[in-house]
């Protein structure tokens, strides 16, 4: 449990971790730690250099910036948890952040850290694939945003380069109208299936994210566009559940067969949209 020798820099500014990604080949950025860590211990990872963004101050905020909300790179899971600002304005974050590990997870683990890590089993995906988020990748060449869509790109693959950090998540505002049902590996708290929702009760839509269920979390299509224009009544609920997983080729582990990741995903969600339906 001890890991390979490796360099370390500790930046104190995103431009100074922008120029050490830039200078050092093989590296990892640790942030929180709760992913990095336990995989350099395991030697799974073996990086020549460590990148330590945990100190810059600067990408450390949730602020309101009117139209939406930004949430910096070394915001931890705990902040989120806690945050008024999100508890009023963009519910759904909290109420995920609440089921995430433990007390300690919660209080080192960050947003950004867990959703470029793309664990397949990570509750954050999820969430942020509902709300549609806006990421804001900073890198040499200065920032670019990657819609939540496009953001996951395979397992453990995201659209972060090796020369770019996550600087910033833009989440929209919304109602209380939203859910998060997860079935929990015991030990881990990890999803075996988790579902996320955001119900617009005046345009009639609904986004719909899953994780847990397959190589990368995925939003439920299918079940949205049959959702679009209804009235989230108990047909509507089990007819859309029933689609939340179509096409999609479930994980099976020591955890849980596919096939019941793929029952879990159509349980999960219909509770999911009862419980986010508004009254």
């Amino acid at each position: 449990m001890i890991p390979a020798s490796f360099n370390y820099v500790r930046p104190a500014t995103l431009d100074e971790a922008i120029a050490a990604l830039a200078s050092n080949e093989d590296l990892k950025i640790l942030s929180g730690g709760h992913s990095l860590i336990p995989a350099m211990k395991l030697r799974l990872a073996q990086p020549k250099t460590v990148v330590d963004i945990s100190r810059i101050a600067d990408l450390n905020y949730i602020r309101d910036e009117g139209a939406h909300i930004s949430i910096g790179a070394m915001a931890t899971h705990h902040d989120i948890e806690s945050s008024a600002l999100l508890k009023e304005r963009c519910p759904l974050l909290p109420e995920v952040a609440a089921v995430i590990g433990d007390v300690q997870v919660r209080n080192r683990g960050t947003l950004a850290g867990s959703i470029v890590h793309a664990d397949p089993a990570a509750d954050w995906p999820a969430a942020i694939l509902a709300l549609d988020a806006v990421m804001v990748i900073a890198g040499p060449g200065g920032r670019r945003e990657v819609n939540a869509k496009q953001f996951f790109v395979e397992m453990m693959q995201t659209a972060v380069q090796p020369n770019e950090i996550l600087a910033d998540i833009r989440v929209p505002l919304t109602a209380k109208s939203v859910a998060y049902v997860k079935a929990a590996q015991k030990a881990s708290g990890f999803a075996i299936a988790g579902v996320a929702v955001v119900v617009d009760k005046f345009a009639k839509t609904v986004r719909i994210g899953v994780t847990g269920v397959s190589a990368k979390p995925f939003r439920a299509t299918a079940a949205e566009r049959y959702l679009k224009g209804r009235d989230l009544d108990a047909d509507a609920i089990a007819k859309a559940a029933a689609r939340v997983a179509k096409d999609v080729e479930a994980l099976g582990d020591i955890h849980a067969s596919a096939e019941f990741r793929l029952h879990l995903a159509c349980v999960n969600t219909r509770r999911a949209l009862g419980q986010a339906a508004p009254g």
